[in-house]
């Protein structure tokens, strides 16, 4: 069973984090429905920096599950975007994502999440992408990244970016393909009813 930990915090975009859970727990259900005495692949859970209700875009009230002192070790993690700002200028976030990263199999982001890689430098000497509207800002700000236009998803092994808001469904199926094989993506797609783009 791999760990998969989505980082939640204020004014995160709300389809950046819920469409990988529900990427990868549609995904542990299917394997579970065709092998019922086998471990499910995958545990999904949110983690944000204190135990306390996190406001995502749009004024929705979320609960993460862990905060950075109790959640277990991560083998995949992910970092929606959203807004921000304020946590570039954390310390401590940035600190969490390049900690978790190095012991992590993937660390991949969604939309702006790309920003908070980058300045844990994840992404230098790398290709990477983000939502169209920030690819000049995330060129700007890190010019030691190497940004990719009309990509759905950059893969670049260890750390996996994505374009903005849906892309990040699309990039969390191809991290399934990736995992599990592509039949096992195909179909979480399917019971999604989702049109998997893939490039």
């Amino acid at each position: 069973m791999r760990n998969v930990g989505i980082f939640l915090y204020d004014e995160v975009e709300i389809l950046d984090f819920a469409g990988p859970f529900e990427v990868f727990s549609t995904a542990s259900r299917l394997a579970l429905r065709l092998n019922p005495m086998a471990d499910a692949p995958f545990r999904v859970f949110t983690i944000a920096e204190h135990a306390a209700i996190v406001n995502a875009r749009g004024g929705l009230l979320v609960a993460p599950i862990s905060d950075f002192n109790t959640h277990p070790a991560l083998d995949v993690l992910i970092v929606p975007g959203g807004v921000v700002t304020a946590e570039l200028e954390k310390p401590e976030v940035i600190a969490w994502i390049a900690r978790c990263a190095a012991q992590a199999e993937i660390t991949a982001s969604v939309c702006t999440g790309a920003f908070l890689l980058a300045k844990a430098g994840l992404l230098s000497g790398k290709q990477a992408t983000t939502h169209w509207e920030d690819l000049a800002d995330l060129r700007q700000m890190f010019p030691d990244v190497f940004v990719r236009e009309q990509a759905r998803w950059v893969d670049e092994g260890a750390v996996v970016t994505s374009a903005g808001i849906s892309a990040g469904i699309d990039m969390s199926l191809h991290l399934v393909a990736r995992l599990l094989g592509e039949s096992h993506a195909i179909a979480t797609a399917r019971q999604m009813e989702f049109d998997w783009r893939r490039a």
